[in-house]
């Protein structure tokens, strides 16, 4: 944590003696923050949700400064006469986990809306899934500290990117969920009210694409417009439909028109200025990867990437593009090898940040919320169905539904007896190729678990130990199951020496859809899970 800060103190203060550059020397001279002692024109404002008496029209001396969205309705948050610049956005808001205030938990950021919309137009200039906008994908609630979006402790959404409008500016939250509101909604919306802008100044625009999943024999698509004006920055979501590591494609960019890109990359991990792969919770002011689940099978991915010192320039037009190539497991290509620059399916969702003088051609309206949604790709198997049908053994279970991550519960084991075991019954209906995997919860006081399938031991003992409590994945297998029926079992086999106890914590047993290369392969389809079981890294 420390080198992160340090790391990032660094960066900014990096930007901080650019900017300066930019500044006279005698200014430069007088400090780093010396452009704040030259005069600024214009006026400040605020659009905020403090409570508002509706007779006067004025701020009351009120704790009720929130206000929920519905299902289905929009939330104007500012509403202003130019010419302008919106200096600064703030929200916060429910997570979608259960609350006091919320016994039902609360819609997602990935099924809210951010819409703009300049000088009047009748169509949205920025429309973007919440989330996406605040480098904060598929609904995960991640903490960024970085110099243009700050969301600090997961919690706090803020955008610095400047706003410039001529005539008028409206901004909206939309709840497109079908079922929960947007719970305690806060927001403060900074702007200067300004005498004129000059001619020139670019509008700020970001705009949204997804791929469920990416097209073969084409790069995916992030931006394509016409004007002029300077690419600042990408949020990139992936899910991996693939084991291993999908990050091999190079980012593409093709400036005015031309017909090859001038502006050609080396890697995915490095556009975002990594290298040799990503590393989970990586925050700085220029880049970073909120969350990384490694290039597991069904794995999520969150990074992001502006060009602040660096800016994409074009005169004409501007086609951002990356390559969706990666190493591919042996099972999934022709030649049975496993291969490092393969071209790969996952799903991939994209929000690219820039701007531009005029207009770019609207493209449409995003896809709504439920598409927004990532396809299910597992059979699920409730581990808690197990209380009622005696699956625990040796011990006590009961169902836990105080976890954020588990809206629906989780089964709470408590051994009373060395040989205690927990078996949860499921049922094949065709055979397919299908990854095994316990979706569970590692806790300060969990112990460590044997998982077998009929019997038959897979994998490592589970150590469920850790400091903090968390979801965790367990992938065990990789197989064709026959038809019929299953028992997965998990048997305490101990603890780790930090751990306060040996509890057990589980969501489900699942079965996760195999890419359909898989099955057209059928390489294994013959083989016998029991006696060479395979997990495909």
């Amino acid at each position: 944590m420390r080198l992160l800060l340090k790391t990032g103190c660094f960066l900014f203060c990096l930007v901080m003696i650019a900017a300066c550059r930019w500044q006279s020397s005698s200014e430069a001279e007088s400090g780093l923050l010396s452009g704040l002692m030259k005069p600024i024109d214009g006026r400040s404002y605020r659009s905020t949700s403090t409570c508002i008496d509706t007779a006067t029209g004025k701020p009351v001396a009120s704790n009720a400064d929130n206000s929920r969205i519905k299902p289905g309705d929009t939330k104007v948050v500012l509403e202003a006469k130019g010419p302008g610049v919106v200096t600064h956005l703030w929200f916060t808001f429910l997570g979608k986990g259960r609350h006091p205030w919320a016994p039902d938990g609360s819609a997602t950021h990935q099924e809210m809306l951010l819409r703009v919309f300049y000088d009047g137009s009748a169509t949205p200039d920025i429309e973007v899934p919440f989330g996406d906008f605040f480098a904060n994908c598929f609904g995960e609630r991640s903490e960024v500290i970085s110099l243009p979006i700050v969301v600090e402790d997961a919690d706090s959404y803020n955008s610095f990117w400047p706003m410039p409008f001529r005539k008028s500016i409206r901004i909206e939250v939309v709840n497109q969920s079908k079922t929960k509101n947007i719970n305690l909604l806060y927001y403060n919306i900074d702007w200067i009210y300004k005498k004129s802008l000059p001619d020139n100044t670019p509008y700020f625009y970001a705009y949204y694409r997804q791929e469920y999943p990416q097209k073969n024999g084409d790069d995916y698509l992030i931006l394509e417009t016409q004007g002029k004006g300077h690419y600042v920055g990408t949020v990139y979501a992936v899910r991996t439909r693939s084991p291993q590591w999908f990050g091999e494609g190079d980012e593409k960019i093709y400036i005015d028109g031309e017909k090859e890109p001038s502006i050609w990359g080396t890697g995915t991990e490095d556009y975002f200025l990594s290298a040799w792969g990503l590393k989970n919770g990586v925050t700085t002011p220029f880049f970073g990867t909120v969350f990384f689940d490694h290039g597991t099978l069904g794995g999520r991915t969150s990074a992001y990437r502006w060009h602040l010192s660096d800016p994409i320039v074009f005169e004409k037009s501007i086609r951002v593009t990356i390559e969706h190539y990666g190493w591919i497991s042996e099972d999934e290509t022709a030649g049975r090898k496993k291969h490092s620059f393969e071209e790969r399916e996952d799903d991939l969702a994209t929000t690219a940040f820039w701007y531009q003088t005029g207009k770019p051609a609207y493209k449409g309206p995003v896809p709504d919320a439920e598409e927004r949604v990532l396809p299910v790709i597992d059979l699920v198997f409730p581990a808690a169905a197990v209380i009622e049908t005696g699956g625990c053994k040796g011990g006590t279970g009961q169902v836990q539904r105080n976890l954020d991550f588990y809206l629906d519960g989780q089964l709470f084991f408590t051994p009373k007896s060395e040989f205690a075991v927990v078996e949860i019954p499921f049922h094949v209906e065709k055979k397919a190729p299908r990854r095994l995997l316990l979706s569970m919860t590692q806790a300060p006081d969990y112990g460590i678990w044997q998982a077998a399938l009929n019997g038959i031991p897979l994998g490592q003992p589970l150590d469920l130990y850790h400091p903090q409590v968390k979801a965790l994945e367990c992938h065990l297998l990789d197989f064709w199951p026959d038809p019929g029926d299953y028992t997965l079992s998990l048997k305490l086999v101990g603890k780790n020496k930090n751990s306060d106890g040996k509890l057990l914590g589980i969501e489900s047993v699942r079965l996760r859809e195999r890419r359909p290369r898989v099955a057209n392969y059928a390489f294994d389809i013959d083989d016998d899970w029991r006696k060479d079981p395979k997990l495909y890294y």
